[in-house]
């Protein structure tokens, strides 16, 4: 099985990590790591192409810390059975699976003359894997519902019991109901679950009206590697990016915590490689958290301490009320825009601050200032893009000036 994105290997740095409430933006340094990690993933538990030991096998090896497997509607914890396709390429990837984890690990049988195979459980497969302070597997799940025509899709991180889907009578209230039914289970278990909206532009399902009328929501993606997500956008539709300003415009001004962007590979395809599939390695979260665990990581993310990002890692990240820093872990021979974006105080646009080609920039925060971010872009292509997404990027995320 071949996969065409290498990992980036992250040199772990001394930055300043920040610790705020809603939407404050003061920082303290602390010595805590940067965790790379996606949170959505697929696997032969719903609508994915191999088996999850396969898949975290591939996460491990390329550098990740933690990986959630968040499949359609189940949390991978009952007993299924699936029959390997007559295909070759499913053959032989059942060979593979059989020869590197053994007959005393596969459960398989023979059924009208076709091989069935017994998916691992979550448990299984996690304690397989899992090893402190190095690799975690986080319980997730994709909550998939839909209005009509439309597709609303929203993951549960840190899930504790699977949760259906709650439907509703418009988009907007299909989309609240089953982020208080995640809300109510982390209330009820004390249990930190994050849930987030997965890709909006998805057969264009859910509008920027739609996102706005959330309460309690703190995160969607960004950026998703599914080949079928529109993240640019087209010629009646705003790309995610837009999406993600004028959410954040509107949050700040009616008051609500803001909204925080991630960016995810939405892999399902692990046999075929290109812009048509979905595949690994598009999209990840770096997270700064003092321990890899589920608790740790999720508090972090709350606290926007992280950023996103398809390729361009960071060695520092400083943020306060005045201020914002980036700066670039830079390969030979790549060059980096790094852009600061944000909005004026009674304005509803954003606009480009500040652009400067280098590794290293600063940005002083003015009291006119609504909020701002940093989107950084290298010259470097990524080795397997979707759309027309051709170079590698990250994206903090927004700074408050209050």
């Amino acid at each position: 099985m071949k996969y065409i994105l290498p990992s980036i290997l992250f040199s772990v740095a001394i930055i300043l990590g920040s610790c705020r409430d809603n939407n404050k933006s003061t920082y303290k340094t602390e010595n805590k790591r940067w965790y790379k990690g996606n949170l959505h993933t697929h696997s032969f538990w719903s609508d994915g192409d191999e088996f999850p030991e396969i898949i975290l096998d591939w996460y491990k090896s390329h550098d990740y810390q933690f990986i959630a497997l968040s499949d359609h509607n189940t949390i991978s914890m009952e007993e299924k059975w699936i029959p390997v396709r007559e295909d070759s390429i499913y053959q032989n990837s059942f060979k593979k699976y059989l020869e590197t984890y053994g007959e005393d690990w596969v459960d398989y049988k023979m059924d009208s003359g076709k091989v069935e195979v017994k998916l691992k459980t979550y448990a299984e497969y996690s304690d397989l894997f899992e090893k402190a302070g190095e690799f975690l597997v986080i319980h997730s799940e994709e909550i998939t519902d839909r209005y009509e025509d439309k597709h609303v899709h929203m993951n549960a991180t840190n899930i504790q019991k699977k949760i259906d889907p709650q439907g509703g009578n418009s988009i907007p209230e299909v989309m609240q109901n089953n982020l208080n039914a995640v809300l109510k289970q982390r209330k009820e278990t004390g249990v930190p679950i994050m849930p987030h909206i997965n890709h909006p532009n998805f057969f264009y399902s859910i509008s920027l009206e739609d996102m706005i009328s959330l309460k309690g929501e703190r995160f969607f993606e960004v950026y998703n590697g599914h080949p079928m997500v529109h993240n640019m956008g087209d010629s009646t539709h705003i790309s995610m990016e837009e999406m993600w300003d004028q959410i954040n415009i509107s949050y700040i001004n009616s008051k609500k915590p803001i909204m925080y962007g991630l960016a995810t590979d939405d892999s399902h395809n692990y046999h075929k490689i290109g812009h048509k599939w979905s595949n690994s390695g598009r999209g990840w979260v770096m997270v700064q958290a003092d321990t890899l665990s589920a608790p740790a990581l999720i508090e972090a993310m709350e606290k926007g301490n992280f950023y996103s990002t398809t390729g361009v890692t960071l060695k520092a990240l400083e943020s306060g009320k005045k201020n914002l820093k980036v700066e670039v872990e830079p390969e030979t021979g790549v060059k980096y825009t790094i852009s600061f974006l944000g909005c004026l105080k009674g304005e509803t646009e954003v606009k480009e601050f500040k652009s400067v080609e280098g590794n290293t920039a600063n940005f002083d925060i003015t009291d006119d200032i609504l909020f701002v971010r940093s989107k950084i872009t290298s010259s470097k292509l990524q080795e397997n893009p979707i759309e027309d997404i051709k170079y590698e990027s990250a994206w903090t995320q927004p700074v408050l000036n209050d």
